[in-house]
């Protein structure tokens, strides 16, 4: 599991629903319900908001030291799923389970729109019997030695998610020599979508925290969670001034550091469920 590191003063740091509200629900600010889409200008899911954030900007390539993005990328699957209301964690019997116990069970199969998320769900109607989060994780990345669900692994993840972007004019495509290979990278082309996305998680961590994440748009809860399974969370944070940069820290240590399964007890929707067995599944690892 990663961490946020904590950076040296003066040091430059390296550089690399449930669809239906139940009346008991947590008031949300209304400016946050408007975020309760994808990225405002271009729609970007989740996957691919996490991506752009591990990107860097001029070489076009993730870090070749991250080894947690291909996980984080999966989880960030799950999430949008449910988010969509394609998939939910099966509810909870009278002898309350732990989140990680319950399966992921298929509400409606109706296409996304997305080639991605269309092909993870049609892996999970398929799936008998149904798994639960940590292990769809697992099985979706390719980190299993069952030969029989081999075929459950989503390959070339990021590179699809990169021809995405670069439909979505965010990245360009380029060819780069690296002595002994040639690779394809994804240079940032259009900045001012991913500084509106770093603006949005710094916003959220500085002045737009609540100390309740049940008050917090879904989908900033979840980016917080997944960029920081992804290792790309302090990507986000790195421009902020010392000070602002040990708060935004410190909140969000705040929350990734609570307990899944007592956050998902308070909770009344479906999304906020998936998220928190999201964090629960990298826990674990």
């Amino acid at each position: 599991m990663t961490t946020l590191t904590k950076r040296n003063r003066r040091v430059e740091a390296p550089a690399e629903s449930r669809s239906d509200t139940e009346p008991n629900e947590v008031r949300r600010d209304p400016d946050d319900e408007e975020e309760d889409t994808d990225s405002k200008s271009l729609r970007l899911t989740l996957m691919e908001e996490v991506l752009l954030l591990g990107i860097k900007d001029k070489e076009g390539y993730t870090s070749f030291w991250n080894d947690s993005i291909s996980s984080g990328l999966r989880g960030c699957m799950l999430v949008e799923l449910t988010l969509r209301g394609r998939i939910h964690l099966e509810p909870q019997s009278t002898r309350r389970r732990k989140l990680l116990d319950r399966r992921v069970l298929v509400k409606s199969s109706a296409p996304t729109g997305d080639v991605l998320l269309d092909e993870v769900l049609k892996l999970m109607k398929e799936m008998e019997p149904a798994d639960n989060v940590a292990n769809w994780i697992e099985l979706l990345t390719g980190e299993t030695w069952n030969p029989l669900k081999m075929h459950l692994q989503i390959r070339n993840v990021r590179e699809r998610l990169a021809k995405n972007l670069v439909e979505k004019g965010v990245l360009s495509t380029e060819k780069q020599n690296f002595l002994l290979f040639d690779m394809t990278t994804h240079p940032v082309t259009d900045g001012s979508e991913k500084t509106r996305l770093v603006e949005r998680l710094q916003e959220s961590l500085l002045e737009r925290w609540t100390n309740d994440s049940r008050r917090m748009n879904h989908r900033t809860l979840a980016l917080i969670i997944l960029a920081h399974a992804s290792d790309v969370l302090e990507n986000a944070l790195l421009s902020l001034p010392d000070e602002r940069y040990d708060n935004a820290s410190t909140r969000s240590r705040s929350l990734l550091d609570a307990d899944p399964d007592t956050e998902s007890a308070k909770v009344t929707t479906m999304a906020e469920e998936m998220i928190w067995a999201v964090l629960a599944a990298f826990n674990k690892s």
